[in-house]
């Protein structure tokens, strides 16, 4: 293991943010697709693929693709909390009560 692979690298803040894009993503792009079970779980599938997405990167790490220093544990959990915040943001948009879902919304009327 690294010793230089320390928890508060600015590396494991673009890992955070990368997974969190990329769940984001995936999951907006899930819940536009024409078929219904993906648009039911699309939170789920942007998650998967976000993580399908950063175990590739590390991957890549490790057999030398890219200038670094190896595949990381550190990495992967900083991937893994990207994509809960943005699975726990997803979910609380999608089922938070809106305010114009509140009882006395008015009603419209129809003259005609």
């Amino acid at each position: 293991m690294d010793n230089n692979d320390d928890w508060l690298a600015l590396d494991k803040l673009y890992h955070v943010l990368f997974c969190f894009t990329l769940t984001l993503l995936f999951s907006t792009v899930a819940a536009r697709t024409r078929y219904a079970f993906i648009r039911r779980h699309s939170i789920r599938v942007g998650a998967i693929a976000s993580l399908l997405a950063g175990a590739a990167k590390e991957a890549a790490d490790e057999v030398g693709f890219f200038k670094s220093a190896g595949a990381s544990p550190k990495d992967a959990i900083s991937d893994l909390i990207g994509v809960l915040i943005a699975s726990l943001a997803l979910f609380l948009c999608k089922y938070w009560p809106r305010p114009d879902h509140q009882m006395g919304q008015v009603r419209g009327v129809s003259l005609v």
